[in-house]
């Protein structure tokens, strides 16, 4: 389990310590493809509408293996900007 979160912490996929609402998957995955976290909360909800009985799977599989930022050791990058309204 170490090797794969290692190598999800080298890929950018961490669940950082501000921002969570349940476990931080969301917004490690919105970090990891720029986007934000809201949005990011947003279409996986429109992916797991898709996949039916698949939230149940999912999101606990990947709070298990991206680690925490505070076990990788450094804070990821921050949130991309979002443009002014």
């Amino acid at each position: 389990m170490k090797d794969v979160q290692q190598s999800f912490a080298q890929q950018g996929l961490v669940r950082p310590r501000q921002g969570r609402v349940v476990g931080g998957v969301c917004v490690g995955l919105g970090r990891r493809f720029g986007i934000a976290p809201w949005t990011a909360r947003f279409l996986f909800v429109l992916l797991l509408m898709v996949i039916p009985g698949s939230q149940i799977l999912i999101y606990p599989i990947l709070w298990l293996l991206m680690p925490s930022a505070d076990t990788v050791g450094g804070q990821p990058p921050q949130d991309p900007p979002v443009p002014a309204a």
